[in-house]
């Protein structure tokens, strides 16, 4: 199975676009579809393990792009994978704020979680 996600990763660009599309597909099947709002239902349980801080996915994707730049994780077997999903995550985030900006006229790009430091 392992060997199989290496083979899809070589190909680096479409491995990084199918899996956009899917992290997006998610998280507006939550937004619209099920009408859930990452601040109003996640703020209990997440946003209590986070202090408040809001955890995007784009700041994951953001930690393993700089992994790469030390040649520890560069030189890694996992560095393609390590690629496609960090440039994924951080992608389909902004994506994502910039369709609920186009949908709602609010990019609900929340660095903490509201009410969080009153």
């Amino acid at each position: 199975m392992l060997e199989l996600v290496y083979r899809f990763c070589q190909r680096r660009r479409s491995a990084t676009i199918i899996l956009i599309l899917a992290i997006e597909a998610v998280t507006l099947l939550f937004r619209f579809g099920l009408g859930l709002k990452s601040t109003e239902h996640t703020a209990s349980t997440v946003g209590r393990l986070t202090m408040g801080i809001r955890i995007h996915h784009g700041y994951v994707g953001l930690i393993l792009l700089a992994l790469l730049l030390f040649s520890r994780f560069r030189q890694s077997r996992n560095a393609d994978v390590m690629f496609v999903v960090g440039m994924s995550l951080f992608l389909s985030d902004v994506i994502h704020h910039s369709l609920l900006y186009l949908i709602t006229g609010a990019a609900d790009f929340d660095l903490v979680y509201p009410g969080s430091f009153k």
